[in-house]
């Protein structure tokens, strides 16, 4: 199907395919709060553009994006860093998460949806394997798409775009936090606790199994800041 512009004048359908600025910047940005980037590095746009395989312009623009949510420091004629971790945003982003999630879960529990219940227990059980195979990037993966497969369910999907482009700071706090002895271990039961919650249609269970499951790394922030000194503000 062909548009047309306001004038009448015939307009060619745009590709669906990320442009090499979305690209750049989804990239850096997995590395960044992978910490694969850590907090404080030195950013070089040419050598960045030379991993990528692009230009430095699209560079430059995912760096002024990352810039805006506060996970890089841009300071013009001099060195662009990594930002650290900020303990503020950390504090007002799992706010918000709070605010949003026991809700979302408060919700769910109250509808009693069987499937959702379903297809929850599978995701869990496929994060046990991948614990058990020590594939913890895949684990991160199965962590992140719990909370999606909720914000959906609730039909809130478009909040959790805006929970992740808020969260950098927060999610490298739990990137520490998880290689922890016992964290992925808390992470399954909590999961567990919530999911077991929604079948039961306990809404306030499924609240508080929520709220202990969104507090944990941030309770554990100053014991990692004391830890990992050089990556905190």
């Amino acid at each position: 199907m062909r548009a047309l512009s306001m004038d009448g004048t015939s307009l060619a359908p745009i590709p669906s395919r990320p442009s090499a600025s979305e690209a750049a910047y989804v990239a850096l940005r997995r590395a960044i709060v992978s910490l694969e980037l850590p907090p404080g590095a030195r950013l070089s746009r040419q050598e960045l553009a030379a991993s990528l395989g692009v230009s430095q312009t699209p560079v430059r623009e995912a760096l002024i994006r990352l810039g805006e949510e506060g996970l890089v420091e841009v300071v013009p004629q001099s060195a662009t860093r990594v930002a650290r971790i900020d303990l503020h945003q950390c504090r007002e982003v799992a706010f918000l998460r709070l605010a949003v999630e026991c809700e979302v879960v408060r919700r769910l529990a109250e509808a009693g949806d069987a499937d959702l219940v379903g297809r929850l227990r599978a995701d869990h059980a496929h994060m046990r394997e991948q614990l058990a195979a020590g594939d913890m990037a895949g684990f991160s993966i199965g962590d992140a798409a719990f909370h999606a497969c909720l914000h959906e369910a609730a039909g809130v999907g478009g909040l959790r775009a805006l929970v992740v482009s808020r969260s950098g700071h927060l999610d490298r706090l739990r990137g520490l936090h998880l290689p922890q002895p016992g964290k992925p271990q808390a992470i399954l039961a909590q999961h567990a606790a919530v999911i077991d919650a929604l079948a039961e249609g306990e809404s306030l269970a499924a609240e508080a199994a929520m709220r202990a499951h969104l507090s944990g790394s941030l309770a554990e922030a100053p014991r990692l800041r004391v830890e990992f000194p050089n990556y905190f503000s």
